[in-house]
């Protein structure tokens, strides 16, 4: 695969020890992300940032020099999962190829999607279950609801209220179909007066989901563990 990418590295130079795979929306291009990925640094340092470049050339304009993941022409609620089927082997390709490169694990690795960028990462995480350990999807949507989720990835939804180009209400129902699945792990948050944009207020509460928020499963392992050892530890003799 030759796609451009933009990498934005650890200053300190040493290796990275999380990973950040940035996906922009239909007709943009990498670039339009850095300013996210900069913002994002400040809390990360020592996480790489990787933003690549749509696979394809976007196709709705010839006078545009922008990039897609899928084409959007004509498109329909009917064959949206399709086209997204067809895109997904180079797209969770471009994922893995990411991971081995810089030596780091799915748990480390966040898919931070805007629009297009977020239904490529929801969907990729759908049909390959812990690709990610983060999901954060800016104004974004499933092709499809999924019906099953996998432990092992922290879904964060970000959306504009007024968003005019995907209704924030898509955001809303899948928060609510994952909450409802076993194993599911989301979050929701939707800012008043934002349209479609990675809008400071939403960057804000990413940042916050990203530093606050404890994965489901890591809860459920750390009380399995305290149970276990409340009930290995010895109680009274009566030998005193």
């Amino acid at each position: 695969m030759n796609i451009r990418l933009i990498q934005i590295l650890p200053e300190s130079g040493e290796s990275p020890q999380q990973l950040m795979i940035l996906l922009h929306g239909v007709g943009a291009s990498a670039q339009d992300l850095v300013p996210l990925a900069h913002a994002l640094r400040e809390s990360f340092p020592q996480a790489a940032f990787v933003l690549p470049d749509g696979v394809e050339p976007f196709d709705a304009s010839p006078t545009l020099a922008g990039r897609q993941w899928f084409s959007i022409q004509g498109v329909t609620e009917e064959d949206r999962p399709a086209r997204v089927r067809a895109a997904l082997p180079a797209f969770v390709e471009l994922i893995r190829a990411c991971q081995r490169h810089f030596g780091i694990g799915e748990a480390a690795t966040a898919l931070i999607g805007f629009s297009q960028g977020s239904i490529m990462a929801l969907e990729a995480c759908a049909a390959v279950p812990g690709l990610a350990g983060r999901v954060l999807a800016f104004s974004g949507r499933y092709a499809r609801l999924p019906e099953a989720v996998s432990p092992l990835t922290s879904y964060h939804f970000l959306h504009g209220a007024d968003d005019a180009v995907i209704a924030a209400s898509n955001s809303r129902a899948a928060f609510e179909h994952l909450s409802s699945l076993e194993g599911g792990d989301a979050t929701l948050d939707i800012a008043e007066g934002v349209g479609h944009e990675v809008h400071e207020a939403l960057v804000d509460r990413a940042l916050f989901r990203l530093t606050h928020h404890v994965p489901v499963r890591i809860w459920k392992e750390a009380m399995g563990a305290g149970s276990s050892a409340a009930s290995s530890t010895p109680g009274p003799t009566g030998d005193n």
